[in-house]
């Protein structure tokens, strides 16, 4: 979530692979920069501090300059698979892994805050057909987010590719839930992942401007919070021939 997340990255990812092994780090990336899109030389930073792939949102395509980025195939970054047809960016990407090719798909939930109005397609319709199409292509793992506001669309579709997927994770709350779990045929899920930033805030955004629009019902304009405690949450999932055996969530409050 902003500059807040950018700099919780960069002090701790580095480690953090490392303490845990991790092999591969995908992170949602729509609200990367000032909380709405991403800026190329951003994307250049989450990517230094070792972030590999980046999914996508209802901010992807906030700023002009993510569309080349999301239309790229060589770009490790995905805007949501189930936008119309005609959206700029590509609905699913391979990352190429030393274990091998991992395919990641982004959807939008159906309700989207102030995005609800605005037309997707039906997300387990599209992930039928995205799995359907690319079946006979060899894969490591395929991950799997759902951005939206309804935890019961975010919990469904983890039951639905239970068995289809290596992970299913939810996102969009900002505050990660306490229910990650191997669902029956080794898919990974947890209806929301959390967000990393700054963790003294309304969702990343500084509380006296949420308290005071929720008091007086006057709009205003969001800004980030730069101070105080940082959170990073996330999750980390073993894979073995595309199930999930072990996964655990990772939870750290940074002083």
């Amino acid at each position: 979530m902003g500059e807040p997340g950018i700099k919780v990255l960069e002090r701790r990812l580095a480690d953090l692979r490392r303490e845990l092994s991790v092999d591969v780090v995908i992170a949602q990336l729509e609200n990367l920069s000032d909380g709405k899109g991403v800026r190329h030389a951003d994307f250049d930073r989450v990517r230094a501090a070792g972030v590999d792939f980046g999914t996508g949102g209802n901010w992807s395509l906030h700023l002009p300059e993510s569309a080349p980025l999301l239309s790229d195939p060589a770009v490790p970054l995905i805007r949501p698979a189930n936008y119309p047809e005609g959206t700029p960016g590509l609905p699913y990407k391979y990352l190429e892994t030393a274990q091998g090719n991992v395919l990641i798909v982004s959807l939008m939930g159906q309700i989207v805050g102030k995005d609800a109005d605005k037309p997707v397609d039906n997300p387990l319709r599209i992930i039928d057909r995205i799995l359907e199409e690319q079946s006979s292509v060899q894969k490591a793992a395929v991950v799997v987010n759902l951005h939206g506001d309804f935890s019961s669309e975010k919990l469904v579709i983890g039951h639905y590719l239970a068995g289809r997927a290596s992970l299913v994770v939810g996102d969009h709350w900002h505050v990660p839930t306490a229910d990650l779990q191997i669902l029956p045929g080794g898919t990974a899920h947890q209806t929301d992942v959390g967000m990393c930033g700054a963790l003294d805030s309304c969702l990343g955004v500084r509380f006296d401007i949420i308290e005071q629009r929720w008091r007086n019902q006057q709009p205003s304009r969001n800004e980030l919070e730069t101070s105080g405690r940082m959170q990073l949450n996330g999750v980390v999932v073993d894979v073995e021939d595309g199930q999930a055996v072990n996964a655990q969530a990772v939870r750290e409050i940074i002083v």
